[in-house]
Formats: C-alpha cells, sequence, structure tokens
C-alpha cells in the first residue's frame, strides 16, 4: 500500500531519522547519514560513525552471507561504563558512603564473548557476573579475576553447585549463595563443613510491593522465587543456631525485568532496605544489597511508562536508587551497603543488531474490474461495485461493514455450489478494491473508527525477509516484544509503501506485523519498493538482550552468521571476530540425526538407482553432490 504520496516538501534524511525514532531509542549510539545510511556511533553523537552498509559490504567480502548478527563490542564497553558512572556521580553528590558493585545475569546472554568482554572491560569497575546454574558458574569463575567483584550464585543449588562456588571462593573470588528456598540452607552448611570454608550468603526476599509489565510475575509476593518474610526469620534463627549469622552478607530482591516505571522502582528499593535494616538490627553483619534487575531498555523511544520503553534516564534511575535506601537506612543510623544491580537487558541490548536481506515482495495492486457485469452475476458481486461507488470519507464504516458482509455472503454460496469459481474470483477483486479505497481515504479523517485501525494491515506489502523470527527474535513472537526496525539504506528516499515483515519459515506466525510509535505500536511499517538487481536490507536493534539464548530451531534453522567490530576512536574499525552460522549438517545433528548415516543412505539410493538403470553413474555423482553441497550450505537463503 503506497504512503507519504500527499507530502509537499522533498524527502530528507532528516525525516527518515524522525519516522524510524533513531534519536529516540538509539540512545546516541545510532544516527542516519546525509547519504541516507544508518550509522554506529560507539562513542555518542559526536565521535566516529560506521555506515552499517559498509560493515555489509565488509561481511559479504569475508564470505558471509544474510542473515548475520553484527556485534559492536565498543558500546557493550560504553553501557557498563555508563551504568557505573552513573551510580558514582549519584553516590558522590548524595554523599552516600558505600560503593556501587554491578553484575551481569549470564542468563541475558550467555555466549562466551559477551561475558569475556564484560569480564575483561568491567574489570575496571569491579563489574561482576549472576549465575543461575552450574554451567554459568563454571563459565563465571573462568573468566573472573577481579576479587572485588561479586558472582552472585542465585537458581536451584545442589550440592555440586555448592561446592563450585566454595571452591571459587577459596580462590578469592567474591562468590555469594543466595537463599531463595528454605531447603537450601542446609545443604551448603553441610558442603561447607565439609570442605571447611565458611561461605558468604545471602537471602533473596519477596517484597510486597510489585511492578507492572510484561516480567511482573517475577516479583512480588507470589513470586516463584524467593522467601516470605517468616522464611527469612526462619533462616535467621537456623543461622544462629549453627553459629554461622556472620555468613549472611548480603540481601536480594527482584522487581521483575524492563520496569518502565521509575515509580515502581523507588517504592522497590524502600521496601528493600526495610529488610536489609531488619537483617542488621538482627546481628547480620551484612554489607551488599542486591536489587536484583529491572532497568529498562527504550525499545520504542518513547520515554513514557509504555511496556516496550521507560519514563526515567539512568542518571535519574541510579540517583533515586541511592537516595531511597540512603533516606531509608539513615532513620535507624545503620551503615549503608554496597548497591548492586543485576542489570542485564541495559547492559547488552544495544550492542547487537540483526541484518537480513528482503528477498520479495507480495504486494495488494489495484485489481481490473469489468465495466459492465454479465447478466448471470450474482447479487452479492453487483452489491458490492455499488458499495465501491458509494465509497466517501463519511460512509467509510458503512461501507466496510456491506462489503465483508457481501463478500462473506459469496463464499457461503460458493461452498454451496451456488456461484463458480470466477464468479467468487471476481468478488474477491471487488472486496479488495474496496479495502484499499477505504485504506487511502481514512488517512484523511481525524477519528478513525475502531474497525478500520487494522485495515492497513489487511491491505499492507508482505515483505519477506532472509530470517527466522523463531530463531533470532523469539520475544516478538512469543510476547510481542517491539523492536526498532528500520532500512539501513535508501533513507534519503521516501518509503512509499507500508508493509509487514515474513520470516521464511513454514508457519503462518512468522511474521511481524507491530513495529515501534511514539504513540505506541502500529501495525505496518513504511518501506521503499525493491529494486530490480539490488538487495535491500533491514535491521532490527536491540536484540542483545536474551534473543540468542532464547532462540530455536524452527523448521531447521540454525544460529545466524556472527560479526564483531571494534572502532577506534579516529573511526578506523576492524572485524575482530567472526562466527560462523550453522550449516544443514549442524542442525539435524542437533535434533539427532547422524549427517554421516545420511549420506550413506543417500548413496545406497543412488547406486540402486543405477542399478535399476534409472540415472547414470555420473549422475550418481552429481546427486550425491548437491546433497553433501548441501549439507555443508548456511541454513538460510543464499543467492
Amino acid at each position: 500500500m503506497s504512503t507519504f504520496s500527499s507530502s509537499l516538501h522533498p524527502w530528507r534524511v532528516e525525516d527518515s531519522a524522525e519516522l524510524y525514532g533513531v534519536h529516540s531509542w538509539g540512545a546516541g549510539y545510532f544516527d542516519v547519514s546525509d547519504k541516507g545510511e544508518v550509522v554506529i556511533c560507539p562513542y555518542g553523537p559526536k565521535g566516529p560513525k560506521v555506515p552499517i552498509p559498509e560493515l555489509i559490504d565488509g561481511i559479504k567480502e569475508r564470505g558471509y552471507n544474510m542473515p548475520c548478527l553484527l556485534r559492536c563490542e565498543n558500546i557493550l564497553d560504553s553501557q557498563i561504563a555508563s551504568l557505573h558512572e552513573s551510580f558514582n556521580k549519584a553516590i558522590k553528590s548524595l554523599g552516600y558512603k558505600g560503593s556501587y558493585r554491578g553484575v551481569f545475569p549470564i542468563k541475558v546472554n550467555q555466549q562466551q564473548q559477551v561475558i569475556e568482554e564484560i569480564a575483561d572491560f568491567g574489570s575496571r569497575y569491579h563489574h561482576g557476573l549472576e549465575v543461575g546454574s552450574k554451567g554459568e558458574l563454571i563459565a563465571a569463575v573462568a573468566h573472573m579475576s577481579d576479587r572485588e567483584a561479586c558472582v552472585i550464585c542465585n537458581g536451584y543449588k545442589d550440592g555440586e553447585f555448592i561446592d563450585l562456588g566454595l571452591q571459587a571462593q577459596r580462590l578469592g573470588l567474591n562468590v555469594f549463595f543466595v537463599i531463595e528456598m528454605p531447603g537450601e540452607l542446609e545443604t551448603i552448611i553441610q558442603r561447607s563443613k565439609v570442605l571447611d570454608i565458611r561461605p558468604k550468603l545471602g537471602v533473596r526476599c519477596k517484597l510486597s510491593m510489585r511492578a507492572s509489565g510484561h516480567w511482573a510475575e517475577s516479583g512480588g509476593e507470589r513470586s516463584v522465587f524467593g522467601l516470605s518474610p517468616a522464611e527469612v526469620v526462619d533462616i535467621i534463627d537456623r543461622l544462629k543456631a549453627v553459629d554461622m549469622l556472620d555468613c549472611l552478607r548480603l540481601l536480594h530482591y527482584h522487581l521483575g525485568s524492563q520496569i518502565s516505571n521509575i515509580r515502581d522502582i523507588r517504592l522497590g528499593a524502600m521496601e528493600g532496605a526495610r529488610f536489609y535494616a531488619g537483617l542488621v538490627e538482627e546481628g547480620a553483619p551484612m554489607g551488599y544489597l542486591d536489587l536484583g534487575g529491572g532497568l529498562a531498555v527504550d525499545y520504542d523511544g518513547s520515554h513514557t511508562n509504555y511496556f516496550s520503553s521507560r519514563n526515567y534516564t539512568m542518571d535519574e534511575y541510579s540517583a533515586d536508587i541511592v537516595e531511597a535506601i540512603m533516606a531509608t537506612l539513615d532513620e535507624d543510623g545503620i551503615k549503608h551497603p554496597h548497591i548492586v544491580t543485576e542489570s542485564g537487558r541495559a547492559t547488552v541490548a544495544y550492542y547487537s543488531l540483526l541484518l537480513f536481506n528482503v528477498l520479495d515482495v507480495s504486494r495488494l495492486e489495484p485489481m481490473q474490474l469489468p465495466e459492465k457485469l454479465d447478466d448471470d452475476t450474482p447479487q452479492p458481486v453487483v452489491n458490492l461495485r455499488e458499495v465501491l461507488a458509494s465509497i466517501t470519507p463519511r460512509s467509510l464504516q458503512e461501507c466496510y461493514n456491506d462489503a465483508v458482509y457481501y463478500r462473506d455472503e459469496m463464499r457461503q454460496l460458493f461452498a454451496t455450489g451456488a456461484v463458480n469459481l470466477r464468479q467468487r474470483c471476481l468478488s474477491e477483486r471487488f472486496f479488495w478494491t474496496i479495502l484499499m479505497r477505504i485504506a487511502e481515504e481514512k488517512e484523511h479523517l481525524k477519528t478513525i473508527p475502531r474497525d478500520l485501525h487494522d485495515i492497513d494491515v489487511n491491505t499492507a506489502d508482505i515483505y519477506y525477509g532472509n530470517f527466522s523470527i523463531f530463531q533470532s527474535l523469539p520475544d516478538s513472537w512469543a510476547i510481542d516484544q517491539l523492536f526498532p526496525i528500520m532500512p539501513v539504506h535508501r533513507l534519503q528516499e521516501r518509503p512509499e509503501r507500508r508493509g509487514i515483515i515474513s520470516d521464511i519459515t513454514c508457519d503462518s506466525d512468522g511474521q511481524i506485523n507491530h513495529f515501534i510509535d511514539q504513540l505506541g505500536n502500529k501495525r505496518t511499517l513504511e518501506l521503499h519498493p525493491l529494486k530490480d538487481g539490488e538487495e535491500y536490507y533491514l535491521g532490527v536493534f536491540l536484540v542483545g538482550a536474551y534473543q540468542e539464548t532464547l532462540g530455536d530451531l524452527h523448521n531447521l534453522m540454525g544460529d545466524n552468521n556472527v560479526v564483531s567490530i571494534r572502532v577506534e576512536e579516529d573511526g578506523s574499525y576492524e572485524f575482530v571476530r567472526e562466527q560462523e552460522g550453522d550449516t544443514v549438517a549442524d542442525v539435524l545433528s542437533y535434533v539427532e540425526y547422524e549427517p554421516r548415516r545420511i549420506m550413506e543412505s543417500l548413496r545406497s539410493m543412488a547406486e540402486r538407482a543405477v542399478r535399476e538403470g534409472r540415472i547414470t553413474p555420473s549422475q550418481r555423482f552429481a546427486f550425491l553432490q548437491v546433497f553433501e553441497d548441501g549439507l555443508r550450505g548456511y541454513t538460510y537463503f543464499e543467492r
């Protein structure tokens, strides 16, 4: 469907930047150049800018096809630095006596190069890691060398998990076991005695305060993990009984991920500080207050408390937390603890973006209608023609209702054999012509009737992207998470089409039909028509959190190619890491096929065909070569 055709002024790159909201959601890391290309600004708007189309050329020259996950290590570094500098500024300005200790939850992005970079760059800030399984704990210990950084152990903990953490503590790492279930304590007591190591303990409490948003269920009194106030008191009494209360050093709570309202964060900090004060009053030495995750990412750039946004800056987030804890504890004269937050989403979201090419477009074009109807034309078709002739801005709702009614009437007649295929086809032509006309006319209305809000989706173009939503954007499919999506080039041109995006899986759910908008979301995205012989590239931004970890093998689409860059302050850059995506053989092996046995079976089949005279030996060779190449090939579309 065409759009923007009524605009009077020539299209500018500034119009594209505003349309796609780059300056709102990009946090200064992305911009649009004068050439109409999206550029990466790892040092902020005033630093060097690297054009994404130039990077795509470099990726292809190195032998990697689309789709590709592009990572910029500098952005990851910048987010860690911004988080610590923001808290340190608040601590200094408010006179807080403790320090800040950030940790990254490995579950948010478990890729080795992510954890390695966080541990390496984060060491200058004593930035630690949070783990929730034995595998994550081993990965954390292997990368941590900073003895002041925290290693927070959450989740279920068996004896082996506890032994791993205790041995890491013996090496000098600052490991905390957070008790989330009452039964965990006895295992920790037993293993610490066997290994003769006094553990550092924390308790995760359930706050009565509950935040709003997609992940609100992970907080509040009925959350899955954590201890009730009564269970916290039982833990204290048990620690006193075994002379281990001095081991209790940390209080942890978690409001949920992506907390969009700063008021929820502040109220949670106040209640958490009250729990902390209670533990100090019971005689525990304490020293650390862990607020869990919650720092949101402004995916849609609206700066509101909408679930895909946030109504605060990082400085406001830090200052409100420090002030709330300080004010609460000062009332009882309690020493200020080290503040710990487990910011995962906000740490890694910005540094990864998904790039893919568009393979084709399906468009609903104006349809050829007969000037005169045959005498035997069914009455519903005659009525549809009259509806088309009667469309005015005032009659859109009525015409829409009538069109749907007569279209459905024709479908019923076709199902009973009362009309033939050509007559049914003619009714569909009139119906879709009516919908296209209504979609054009509604753009001139100040108030759009409710039934017509989604008509753009029905008449939109379908852009077929070379990627899998289930592998690369699972949250888009599972929970309607909004991600910024836009063309990464041709932004000096007016986007004359409205479209939705389909992936290449054989699944009707493999599509994106909700896009960011300053007012919340919109059902179609403004795009450019394809040009013959030219690739059209789209980028999905802010995908560094959870998407790689949660992606699955739907339709046996495997991991994408991954390329990481590092940009220097003079604007030069290098490709520092390259990771080839899964081959067909890889994904088959993941689901218990053996590629070697597959080829043996194919060889036997081909040899039998030779014996039966259906193919020649040379054709047998070509047959096997095709399948061998196919097993080695990328799981996505290759030109």
